[in-house]
C-alpha cells in the first residue's frame, strides 16, 4: 500500500514547529516515530494534507535524571527507555512497559510521545507512567500547558490537546524511599501482542516494614482510557501489606474496570485477569519497596 500524497515539513526548532502547526491547523498531523501514523495513512484511515516531522528538534530527544526529577522528551524512543540503566534504577515499571511494547524494530522507532498521544486504551506506557504520577507538557505558539497524565486522556484516540499543540515532555518525580512499582500485561501471545489487559501498581510504605502510605493502580485495555482503581487504592491506604489485602484490592480493581467483549477476549475474562494482574503487580511493587 502506498502513502497518500501530502506536503512534508521538517522544522528544526520547537518554536518553528509550533508556528507551522498554528498556520496549518487541522490540515496537518505531527510525525514522530511513525509506527502507528504511517500504517494508518497507508490504510487511508488518515489522509492529512500536511505532515510535520519533529525528527530534527533535538530538545525533544533529551532524557534527563537530575536530583529528584526525571524529564523525558517526547521523541525519546521506547527502545531507549527499555535499555536505560538510569531509568531502570528509578522507574523500573516504566522500563517493563517499554520492553513489552512490540518488537525491537518497533521499539527503536516508536516514541514515548507517540505512544501517549495516540491515546489507545491498550497502550503499554500510559499505565506505568500514570502509576508514577507523570505529567505531560504541551506547547503551542501562544502558551505552554501542563497536565497530570491521567487528566490528559478523554477516550479512545481523544486527548485534551488543542489544534496547534505539541507534546514536548513527560515529567516525573523520582519515587521516594520505601516505594516500588510494577507492570504486567496479558496478551494471546508472549510477545508482539496488543494487551488484553495491562496493570501497573505503585506502593509507597511509611517504612521498610510499615503500612501502605499511598498506592496507585492503573488498568489498561479495560475501558475507553487507562483507568485508576480508586476503590482498590483506598483499601490499601493505611494497611499492612498482605496477600489477603492484595486479593481484596484485586477484586476491587476488577469491579472498577469496564471491559468489552471482542474477538481477542471476553469482558468476563478480562475482568478476572484485572484481579490477577493487580495482585501480581502489587506483590512485585511491595518487594521493590522493601528493598529501598
Amino acid at each position: 500500500m502506498l502513502l497518500p500524497e501530502f506536503d512534508y515539513h521538517e522544522p528544526s526548532t520547537l518554536e518553528e514547529a509550533c508556528a507551522v502547526m498554528t498556520a496549518l491547523g487541522k490540515c496537518a498531523i505531527l510525525l514522530a516515530g511513525g509506527t502507528d501514523l504511517l500504517v494508518r495513512m497507508k490504510k487511508k484511515d488518515l489522509v492529512p494534507d500536511h505532515l510535520v516531522s519533529l525528527g530534527s528538534i533535538d530538545q525533544l530527544k533529551e532524557l534527563k535524571v537530575s536530583g529528584r526529577k526525571v524529564q523525558i522528551g517526547a521523541l525519546v524512543t521506547v527502545g531507549q527507555i527499555a535499555e536505560s540503566e538510569r531509568l531502570g534504577d528509578v522507574l523500573p515499571a516504566l522500563c517493563q512497559g517499554a520492553l513489552n511494547l512490540g518488537s525491537p524494530l518497533v521499539r527503536n522507532l516508536a516514541t514515548i510521545g507517540g505512544n501517549i498521544v495516540s491515546a489507545r486504551p491498550a497502550a503499554d506506557l500510559p499505565p506505568p507512567l500514570m502509576a508514577y504520577g507523570a505529567r505531560v507538557i504541551l506547547a503551542s505558539e501562544k502558551r505552554e500547558r501542563t497536565f497530570a497524565l491521567e487528566d490528559f486522556f478523554k477516550g479512545p484516540g481523544e486527548t485534551v490537546m488543542e489544534s496547534g499543540e505539541i507534546l514536548t515532555q513527560i515529567s516525573l518525580d523520582v519515587p521516594p524511599p520505601h516505594s516500588g512499582a510494577a507492570y504486567l500485561k496479558l496478551g494471546k501471545r508472549k510477545a508482539l501482542e496488543i494487551s488484553l489487559v495491562n496493570v501497573a501498581s505503585f506502593i509507597h510504605l511509611n517504612g521498610p516494614d510499615g503500612v501502605v502510605d499511598s498506592a496507585r493502580i492503573v488498568m489498561g485495555a479495560v475501558g475507553p482510557k487507562p483507568l485508576r482503581a480508586f476503590s482498590a487504592e483506598r483499601l490499601l491506604a493505611g494497611e499492612k501489606p498482605s496477600d489477603h489485602l492484595f486479593e481484596a484490592a484485586g477484586k476491587a480493581a476488577a469491579d472498577e474496570s469496564s471491559p468489552i467483549d471482542d474477538f481477542r477476549g471476553s469482558a468476563e475474562y478480562r475482568r478476572t485477569m484485572v484481579s490477577v494482574l493487580t495482585v501480581r503487580t502489587l506483590r512485585s511493587a511491595l518487594a521493590r519497596a522493601r528493598k529501598k
